[in-house]
């Protein structure tokens, strides 16, 4: 274990860059030009964590100790890493994207929008890289308040009321949250992340490991969106498009289902999990997850809510992977949390480029849109295939990787529950695709793309959706780090 100020500074980058933003605010481009370099300094730094990550190492930093044996730590291991490298990279997108929203649609407010972006990535860099439960709630805890903001970002009823209701939920989760990390110090003494879990060489009874690990699912359940934790997320999406696509690729659902894996994986360990029968609990839930909410997706005519409920079922897939206790299942659960990333912020771009440019937010107002933004089209065509599992994007890889850790498992009601899906993402996905190429419009005359601040990070991340499909170790080596991470996990106690 190395010891470095890196993981440190990736977290703060995006903090410096919050007093030059509200500095700047009646000097747009200078405002977006801290926003961008933070965004490309982070990743950068980022970056050069991934080769210790890739070698199994963790880089650690101690900053301070709250009470004795109750420090305030960092720790870069490869699931970090993993975590951080996909929510930097985003960002950069993101960032480039909200600027053409946000000028495009003449939103209100717009620098307490780029500031609490930046405090959301600080955040969500600090929960990657966190070393130990206390670390993770602080971090977890101050991601929930920077979201706020931009949550309500519109200032309407229905903006304000999302928001209250955001709050509840994760509020409420964050206290459980607490509870549950206070019972794993007593009964443990530690609250560090320990691959192969902390409970190792204690024996507790069945229902004070019961009561501990709901405390914990329903603590870190609400950002993951398992039902009936999700209620705020489609309530969310009164947000901008980009705040959108912060909750549901980069920064807050993720950090949900990276939690997931972590109280899995790192604290209860799989043995523990397996020994308990906790893992059942956790498969039923997802399961019932992905296919109601799949189906609650075809009842909603509002594009944002259909995609909303889609991340909601998608979430439950890498929650899945996890509950299954295999080496191939966790790994593909791990790699869909890089490919859904790649594929549901390519679809919400896309859904916030055709609000900017045709003022259209209901998929019964979509005919013949292909013929104008055919760029954007093709990209929700490519994020839309990929959700259902078409190859060769990356949702096929990791939803193969799924569906045959649970044969390993010998599970294979998993396996209906993920080829149900498909087939149902594909019956909720495809008649968008119907409308926009095939049905015939009214009213485009004059109109073409939305701005090259939105259109071309849309196609970005909709050619890296098919390029993680087909070279799956490409830049990053994705699938390599996902398969150390997951075989990690079965070395009981590990180091």
């Amino acid at each position: 274990m190395d010891l470095s100020i890196v993981p440190l500074l990736a977290i703060l980058v995006s903090l410096f860059a919050v007093p030059l933003i509200l500095l700047s605010s009646k000097k747009p481009n200078l405002r977006e030009t801290w926003t961008v370099l933070a965004g490309l300094i982070k990743f950068g730094l980022v970056l050069t964590l991934l080769p210790s990550a890739l070698d199994g190492e963790s880089v650690q930093i101690h900053l301070l100790d709250l009470a004795p044996g109750l420090p305030l730590a960092l720790n870069a291991d490869p699931f970090g890493v993993f975590f951080a490298v996909i929510a930097s990279g985003l960002w950069i997108f993101t960032s480039f994207y909200s600027i053409g929203y946000m000028r495009g649609h003449g939103e209100i407010k717009q620098t307490r929008y780029f500031a609490s972006f930046a405090v959301c990535l600080s955040a969500t860099i600090g929960i990657a890289f966190s070393a130990n439960l206390l670390t993770f709630i602080l971090f977890y805890e101050i991601l929930t308040l920077a979201t706020y903001p931009l949550v309500i970002h519109n200032e309407n009823r229905e903006a304000i009321n999302a928001g209250r209701k955001y709050l509840a939920f994760t509020l409420t989760a964050g206290l459980l949250l607490i509870a549950a990390a206070g019972m794993v110090y007593i009964y443990t003494g530690t609250l560090d992340f320990t691959p192969g879990g902390v409970f190792t060489e204690v024996d507790l009874p069945d229902h004070i490991m019961l009561i501990m690990f709901i405390l914990f699912l329903a603590g870190v359940g609400v950002k993951a969106g398992i039902m009936p934790l999700h209620g705020w997320l489609p309530a969310a999406m009164a947000a901008p498009t980009p705040v959108s696509a912060l909750l549901h690729a980069v920064a807050v659902v993720k950090s949900g289902v990276f939690a997931v894996t972590r109280v899995v994986g790192y604290v209860f360990g799989t043995d523990i999990m397996v020994g308990y029968g906790l893992n059942d609990i956790v498969l039923v839930l997802a399961g019932f997850t992905i296919i109601m909410a799949s189906l609650l997706a075809f009842a909603q005519d509002n594009l944002k809510r259909r995609l909303a409920y889609s991340t909601v079922g998608h979430l439950s897939y890498i929650v899945l992977g996890i509950a299954l206790i295999t080496p191939l299942g966790m790994t593909g659960g791990i790699m869909h949390i890089a490919a859904h990333a790649t594929m549901k912020i390519t679809l919400f771009f896309c859904a916030g480029a055709i609000y900017v440019n045709l003022h259209r937010t209901e998929i019964s107002n979509l005919n013949g849109i292909a013929k104008v933004m055919p760029w954007t089209m093709g990209a929700f065509a490519i994020g839309s295939m990929g959700l259902a599992g078409i190859p060769p994007i990356n949702g096929f890889f990791s939803k193969w990787h799924l569906i045959i850790g649970s044969v390993e498992g010998e599970m294979l009601i998993p396996v209906f529950v993920l080829v149900l899906s498909g087939l149902l993402n594909a019956g909720y996905f495809f008649p968008i695709l119907h409308r926009a190429y095939f049905k015939k419009g009214e009213g485009l005359e004059n109109y073409g793309e939305a701005s090259p601040f939105m259109v071309v990070p849309l196609v970005s991340t909709a050619i890296l959706s098919v390029l993680f499909g087909l070279f799956p170790n490409l830049f990053f080596n994705f699938f390599d780090l996902a398969s150390q991470i997951s075989d990690s996990l079965f070395i009981t106690g590990a180091p």
